[in-house]
């Protein structure tokens, strides 16, 4: 019998987790101790309870086992769950509705900027709480996990049929995880030391992982975000040995080892240069892999800095900080292979045609992107120099993006100034495409 302290009795035994009468057992104990939400956990009982707020004590009477509500939970924090819901569906019926009246007001032919058109960086406050509760708050985990179940269920072998690259003793395998990202397995096949770079999924991981018979060493992350870092808990816990490495500036779980801009990383012969580049999130890195040792091209992963023709979205920045972020990545070798946080190729091309419809190479890449993407097959890896001919977000300086966007610059404006307001309207009006898709 459940006994509650300076209350009656329940009559209901709580159930064995599974029991079809789990249900009933958590709304009449809702009902007759106000207990805005119960739930029964496993032990070697099975018959443990647990409220969201408050603490029981285990009764074992008469040979029968009950459970007493010694800490009552305050009747305010039953509300604070559904409140953070609800505010969380406000938000994002706001946005919806703007990114609406946007794209109705660019498509009516005004191509100049919109005050009413949304971006992530111009703080409005409930996009701001919204995105917080993802970022910062239990419920991004929350939401994470159920992408991953929904992932797992639709994409039980991958989004995306990838290739691994092989140089001379390293191995790049691209893994396929929730409905659009990559992890990236990187491997020193003469030692079998293996890094991973943004574990979303761990299981995924974990399988590549045992296919490929290595050793894990270290997580590299690139920034905070669940769809990024959500793995690193479990593979920790799997692979005790293993680092954790990220920006000291990003609130990344599991991290062990806090990197700074241009430190290193070495794991066998595996030498991977971090870079911080802020934008995406204050604390974003990429990480720059030397190809020297293994006579191949660098590798960039470039987490959510760098797309294959786009760039993320500038959540925890300004356009100013985001350029100078890019103008980093577009400063490497020309042959520097990129590998990005996300299988976005054929959006952000398709975008990128509508501001230069007369660019050859855009359209050479756009016809092979559709047919890979025909085929379910990953498009990455690109290279550095190739993005620089048709990346939007790589070409504000070139005059076809400035006309594109219908700005000039002003007199005795400085020329990165120009170039971050540039930036900007690029990055609005592919918000604005983007929630037309």
């Amino acid at each position: 019998m459940l006994h509650i302290t300076g209350g009656a009795a329940l009559s209901v035994d709580p159930p064995k987790l599974g029991d079809r009468g789990a249900s009933r057992w958590r709304k009449e104990a809702a009902t007759d101790h106000a207990l805005r939400s119960c739930e029964i956990l496993g032990d070697p009982r099975g018959r443990v309870p647990n409220v969201l707020c408050g603490r029981w004590e285990g009764c074992f009477e008469g040979g029968g086992a009950g459970w007493r509500l010694v800490a009552p939970p305050p009747r305010s924090m039953a509300w604070l769950g559904w409140l953070l819901w609800i505010w969380a569906l406000i938000t994002a019926l706001v946005v919806s509705g703007r990114r609406a009246l946007s794209y109705a007001f660019y498509r009516c032919g005004n191509r100049q900027r919109s005050p009413q058109m949304p971006m992530a960086v111009a703080g409005h406050l409930l996009f701001r709480f919204g995105y917080n509760l993802y970022a910062k708050t239990r419920l991004g985990y929350l939401f994470y996990k159920r992408q991953v179940k929904k992932a797992r269920q639709r994409y039980p072998q991958g989004h995306s049929i990838s290739q691994p690259v092989e140089f001379n003793g390293l191995k790049i395998l691209p893994i396929p995880v929730l409905s659009d990202n990559y992890s990236y397995l990187v491997v020193d096949t003469d030692s079998n030391s293996a890094v991973v770079v943004d574990p979303s999924d761990p299981l995924a991981v974990q399988r590549v992982i045992q296919e490929e018979k290595v050793t894990l060493e270290a997580i590299l992350c690139t920034h905070k975000h669940w769809d990024h870092s959500g793995g690193n808990t479990a593979l920790r816990r799997w692979y005790g040995s293993c680092r954790v490495y990220g920006s000291s500036f990003d609130d990344i779980p599991e991290l062990t080892d806090p990197l700074t801009d241009k430190e290193t990383v070495v794991v066998g012969r595996l030498n991977f240069t971090a870079l911080l580049t802020p934008g995406h999130t204050l604390g974003h890195m990429v990480y720059v892999l030397d190809g020297e040792p293994f006579e191949s091209p660098s590798s960039l992963f470039s987490g959510d800095l760098l797309f294959l023709s786009g760039c993320g979205r500038i959540f925890e920045g300004t356009p100013e900080t985001m350029l100078a972020s890019l103008d980093i990545a577009a400063d490497l070798a020309e042959d520097t292979l990129l590998w990005p946080g996300h299988e976005y190729a054929f959006e952000c091309l398709m975008f990128a045609s509508l501001q230069e419809a007369e660019n050859p190479i855009l359209k050479q890449k756009l016809q092979w992107v559709s047919q890979q993407r025909l085929e379910k097959r990953s498009t990455c890896p690109s290279t550095i120099g190739e993005e620089k001919q048709y990346n939007p977000f790589l070409r504000t300086h070139c005059q076809e993006i400035q006309e594109a966007m219908g700005l000039q610059r002003q007199r005795d404006e400085d020329w990165s100034t120009f170039r971050a307001r540039v930036l900007k309207e690029v990055r609005l009006r592919k918000d604005v495409y983007k929630a037309n898709l």
